[in-house]
């Protein structure tokens, strides 16, 4: 048996989903089965935009397939990767009887998707090591096998922690949690990380989802176009559970035009600038006074402790540069996450951490 027969929600495994007027694949140039205008807006130009879109645009699951390595029916879009989190937990999860098992601190969306699904959530949080911030595997698994729990969620490179997991340790957790539970592979970040990508891992373990995102690396944040990635099975169960019309032509057309050609080359060579630029500011960063830590990252962010990391964060924003306060975040009460910006940007925390510790003094 399957892993998504094994665990897939009893009460959905007949369930077929809506189907919208443009699931059927049909034919004509007469289109009066959606109940659209039979006018554009006369706001816009674009005609097109008042015809409901495809639920899963082909070429934008063609182009995320071929930047991925992986076939085009184990890939669904979404919106960003929050959208992939919520449909497998409406998926594999029961409300107020299943569990998913997270190390904390980490992205906030799981364990925010899980409350608002009814599904609690076990911590088995970092481990604060001279390696860095970094997943306890086999205790994760074991309190996925104490407490039965349905998802297992890796943030690989993790949020904050920037800690990247090698492929035979992920293999081994989904070998280990094999028609117990799936395995879901955060990548967020994965640009900008030396290790490869999960995906190469799907041909022997049915029970990994690999999520990916056009908003980091691919700089369309706002287009919010992201993917879940899995067999073809999985695929099939989670797009049951996904809204009718998840992706607005628009955005899929910028997407693939983003992921073609000379732009996706571009796109490279930024990620390849912002790696180096990551290892300028790290360096720098740690022979300033009153810098406590800088974790080694490979995410396009550093994440600090600071002596006072209050007098760093208001010293920043005084000088119109905004980062993330993690004082809130489990461990991380004397922290702060820098993104990694242009040099001119970089250059500019740097000057200002600098003076704030001269003023400090």
């Amino acid at each position: 048996m399957s892993t998504v027969s094994a665990l897939l929600r009893s009460d959905l495994r007949d369930f077929g989903g809506y189907r919208s007027a443009r699931s059927d694949k049909l034919d004509g140039d007469i289109w009066l089965n959606a109940n659209e205008s039979p006018w554009a807006n006369p706001g816009t130009p674009a005609s097109d935009l008042r015809r409901y879109p495809s639920p899963q645009p082909q070429q934008l699951r063609d182009v995320l397939a071929g930047l991925y390595l992986v076939t085009p029916e184990q890939v669904l879009a979404g919106r960003g990767s929050d959208e992939a989190i919520d449909l497998l937990q409406r998926a594999f999860c029961m409300p107020g009887q299943d569990r998913i098992v997270i190390a904390p601190p980490v992205f906030g969306m799981y364990a925010v998707c899980a409350r608002l699904h009814g599904t609690a959530v076990i911590e088995v949080p970092l481990v604060d090591g001279a390696a860095g911030l970094n997943a306890d595997l086999d205790a994760m698994v074991d309190a996925v096998i104490a407490n039965d729990a349905r998802l297992l969620f890796l943030c690989s490179p993790g949020n904050p922690s920037g800690e990247a997991l090698s492929l035979d340790a992920i293999a081994v957790v989904a070998e280990r949690l094999r028609n117990r539970a799936v395995v879901v592979v955060d990548e967020a970040y994965a640009e900008f990380s030396e290790q490869p990508s999960a995906t190469a891992l799907l041909d022997a373990h049915d029970n990994l989802a690999i999520l990916r995102t056009l908003s980091k690396a691919h700089a369309l944040a706002a287009a919010r176009i992201g993917c879940v990635i899995g067999s073809v099975e999985m695929i099939d169960a989670l797009r049951r559970c996904q809204a009718p019309y998840p992706i607005p032509q628009p955005c899929a057309d910028v997407a693939c035009e983003a992921l073609s050609g000379s732009a996706l080359e571009v796109t490279r060579q930024r990620v390849r600038e912002i790696c180096s630029e990551r290892a300028v500011v790290a360096v720098a960063m740690v022979g300033l006074p009153g810098v406590r830590r800088v974790y080694a990252s490979q995410g396009n962010f550093l994440l600090a402790r600071f002596d006072d990391a209050e007098v760093a964060f208001q010293r920043l924003l005084q000088a119109g540069v905004v980062v993330r306060d993690m004082r809130s975040q489990p461990q991380l009460g004397d922290a702060l996450r820098i993104t990694i910006g242009s040099p001119e940007q970089n250059l500019r925390v740097l000057e200002v951490l600098a003076q704030a510790q001269v003023e400090a003094a």
